[in-house]
């Protein structure tokens, strides 16, 4: 039976950037929190002097092991879904921080265009460029709302940067410079720029600079060290939750954080949450912690899961295409991030000092900032050569056509091995009918439960817009003059790899609860103090990584969940029916 505990005003599933923005925000409000983190304790002084490819890289030392939670993938609607059990297949974080200790630092805000998708692509083509069954739609936020939000998660996280020419308005700068370029990024810039393009530098969750937050939390210069994507940062100058937002609730005395909590159900009566149900994984031991406001922050998997286990919302039905939990799931997989990759007999280039958000980047072949009246898609996406640092066992580029092995293998390895520069287009994902979450009837965990299924099918937009990418990275390749050019192959299918950690949707927001689960303050609409917050929220997949968009809509929920405490509840805003139902 579980162990009933003492009432507090808000209680926080999971540890990463969207429940320690929340838990640090409420916090310093006043309120008492509780943070539940599954898995175990960490602290930003296990990451020194840990630099091991093996252990990390190639073993996933920070990586959620598979081996009884995980998803079931299947790429039709009738297909038999199929664990996913190879952490090399699927990323997602675990232990205090989350997912959020082992990201790159890649920084981008979402475009105005994202927020409005729908009414801005019907008013500059007309209605039927949509096609049917691709389930767009506005968000219920404009980005002009969404600014302040994201200037002050970046002010948080110590972003360094400079702006994107392209850009959107900005209230204020980057709270440091851009990072150093690099010969190889200076000589993506420069032939950017020659071929009428506006290339920038890339801003990044990596500090040019020693820095302290308007919290008080001091982060280190980066040393470019080049172990930052799958790692803790051995000199803490990697911006993450354990860096900033956990130390800033920890010294307020109003949050406790309690790891090896899993926790299994929201617990809720009468429309309204109650706690959650969580066990200790170390003892077995099962508590229930109630609490005023719950608020679900546990990344995208594990949000929509915890519904539909707790029978909170309508899981989405795809026949039908009604509910809401389930709905809207997108991702950056196999079809994104490809492009180009240079092959230099006459130049070389240091490529083992990098660090994660380290690039050049290219936003003119972006979301809308281009003619589609010819195209057949909608969107678009970044440009980027990142400079994250080649590791020594991962990396050993040839051009195609080399033998696997043998003499020549060896030979063009060495050549080759700081010869070698890829330019890559980061692609939107649009949300469709056929690709959703519900639960597994088949294959459960280790309690009984049911895992989470994912459908999801390769669509021809997802194709074509990947295609339009490899031609304008090949394009830049060319002009930084490559004597052979490799360029990436197309997919003919979703090959159940859930490579990084860009799965959104599920729970996504909303003006209509017809076809939204929560609202522009991430407050469900089905249960008015229960907040879903994290890439769950978000309605399709922009072109570039979610983490800011993620920072900055947890302000906002943060923000919501305090007028909501004193304002002794309600719906933050008011529904809007909608006649967009695909």
């Amino acid at each position: 039976m579980a162990k009933k505990l003492e009432k507090v005003d808000v209680v926080v599933v999971g540890s990463g950037w969207a429940g320690g923005i929340v838990s640090a925000e409420l916090s310093k409000a006043g309120y008492k929190v509780v943070m539940l983190e599954r898995g175990k304790d960490q602290t930003r002084s296990d990451f020194i002097g840990v630099k091991d490819e093996l252990r990390y890289t190639n073993r996933h030392e920070m990586i959620e092991k598979l081996t009884g939670d995980t998803i079931t993938s299947r790429v039709s609607i009738g297909d038999a879904a199929l664990p996913v059990r190879l952490q090399k297949d699927m990323n997602t974080g675990t232990d205090l921080g989350g997912g959020s200790m082992h990201w790159a630092g890649s920084v981008y805000r979402w475009r105005s265009y994202d927020f409005e998708i729908r009414s801005k692509t019907i008013e500059r083509y007309g209605e039927g460029k949509i096609p049917e069954g691709m389930q767009i739609r506005d968000w219920g936020i404009t980005y002009d709302e969404l600014e302040p939000y994201y200037a002050k998660w970046e002010q948080t996280a110590g972003i360094s940067g400079e702006p994107d020419p392209l850009g959107d308005k900005r209230s204020n700068e980057y709270p440091n410079p851009p990072m150093l370029a690099s010969p190889a990024i200076k000589l993506f810039k420069e032939s950017a720029k020659e071929i009428g393009l506006h290339p920038y530098q890339m801003a990044s969750g990596n500090m040019s600079q020693t820095y302290t937050n308007p919290d008080g939390e001091t982060l280190n210069q980066c040393m470019f060290c080049s172990f930052c994507t799958m790692y803790g940062c051995d000199f803490g100058s990697k911006s993450d939750p354990l860096a900033t937002v956990i130390p800033t609730a920890r010294k307020t005395g109003n949050c406790e954080i309690r790891t090896n909590s899993l926790v299994r159900r929201v617990i809720h009566k009468d429309g309204k949450a109650t706690g959650v149900l969580y066990t200790d994984t170390r003892t077995g031991q099962e508590f229930e912690q109630p609490a005023d406001v719950v608020v679900l922050a546990a990344f995208t998997f594990s949000n929509n899961r915890l519904l539909m286990l707790s029978d909170i919302g309508e899981i989405y039905n795809p026949e039908t295409r009604k509910g809401t939990i389930g709905r809207n799931f997108t991702g950056q997989f196999n079809s994104t991030f490809l492009g180009a990759t240079g092959f230099f007999n006459d130049k070389k280039f240091n490529y083992y000092m990098g660090a994660g958000g380290l690039g050049g980047a290219v936003s003119d072949y972006d979301a809308d900032l281009f003619d589609h009246t010819d195209l057949d898609f909608i969107h678009g996406g970044g440009i980027e050569l990142r400079q994250y640092g080649d590791a020594a066992i991962k990396n050993n580029f040839v051009p195609k056509g080399t033998p696997t092995w043998g003499e020549e293998f060896k030979e063009k390895s060495l050549f080759y091995a700081f010869r070698t520069l890829t330019v890559w287009y980061s692609a939107a994902v649009m949300p469709w009918w056929h690709n959703f979450m519900d639960l597994d009837p088949t294959y459960k965990d280790e309690f009984g439960d049911p895992l989470l299924r994912i459908t999801n099918k390769l669509t021809e937009q997802d194709k074509n817009i990947a295609k339009f990418g490899i031609e304008k990275c090949t394009e830049i390749v060319e002009a930084m003059g490559a004597d052979i050019i490799d360029q990436d192959e197309l997919p003919d299918q979703f090959d159940h790899a859930y490579e990084g950690m860009h799965y959104i949707g599920g729970v996504a927001m909303g003006e209509d609860p017809e076809t939204s689960a929560v609202n522009n303050y991430l407050q469900l609409w089905e249960m008015e103090n229960l907040f879903v917050v994290g890439g769950s929220a978000l309605p399709h997949f922009s072109s570039h990584h979610p983490t800011p968009t993620i920072g900055a809509l947890s302000y906002r929920a943060a923000e919501g969940i305090e007028k909501y405490l004193k304002e002794s509840g309600g719906l933050l805003t008011k529904p809007k029916s909608s006649s967009v139902k695909a």
